[in-house]
């Protein structure tokens, strides 16, 4: 663990890995609920590190932080996300080849896994879900779409996510599904905010 001071109030906490990254950050979520870190306003984890920001010491909390003894990431008790998913994608028969199974089985792997929201970014509303065992690790496209429809359901090395709005991507497409992945009038109005743990259900190939 490496702590950066950020401004006059605020720190970036640079960790190993991102498994390192979301316990930590699960730590911190949890230290906070029980009254534990004070002062804290704003928790913003990235892929391996993690801003706490609008703090009145940072310096102390820094010291302490780097004595904290963090356990590993256990199955949140909070209710999550199911996700319904057309498994309609375009790029489903190019993941079904790298996996060596059939397209029909790729509704079912993807059916069978808990993924975890680790930290949102690219677009509002676009969560990066962990969750993709390493055997399953997929390559970005080696051309990027121009244009991705709202909706699209994609991997891309051990992530999901789901594309909120049409924009640019270089993922591989597996699907598409209706849920509203951001909604200003909603509260909040991320459908998908770190920690939430996600499952894709739905087994009906288009």
């Amino acid at each position: 663990m490496r702590t950066l001071p950020v401004g006059e109030r605020a720190l970036l906490i640079e960790l190993d890995s991102a498994q390192e990254t979301e316990a930590f950050h699960a730590e911190l979520l949890r230290r906070r609920a029980a009254g534990e870190l004070p002062g804290v306003r704003e928790i913003v984890p990235a892929a391996r590190t993690v801003l706490l920001d609008g703090l009145e010491r940072p310096a102390a909390l820094a010291a302490q932080l780097v004595t904290w003894t963090v356990p590993p990431l256990a199955p949140s008790p909070e209710a999550g996300v199911d996700i319904p998913v057309r498994y309609d994608g375009p790029d489903l028969a190019e993941v079904a080849r790298r996996w060596d199974v059939e397209p029909a089985e790729v509704p079912r792997i993807v059916g069978g896994l808990e993924f975890r929201v680790a930290f949102c970014g690219f677009v509002p509303g676009f969560g990066y879900l962990t969750g993709l065992p390493d055997r399953l690790r997929l390559p970005r496209r080696a051309t990027p779409r121009t244009s991705v429809p709202a909706g699209s359901v994609a991997l891309a090395d051990t992530y999901a996510g789901v594309y909120p709005r049409s924009s640019p991507g270089g993922w591989q497409l597996i699907g598409s599904t209706d849920a509203v992945l951001w909604d200003p009038a909603r509260e909040p109005a991320a459908l998908l905010v770190p920690g939430t743990r996600v499952r894709f259900t739905g087994e009906d190939l288009a």
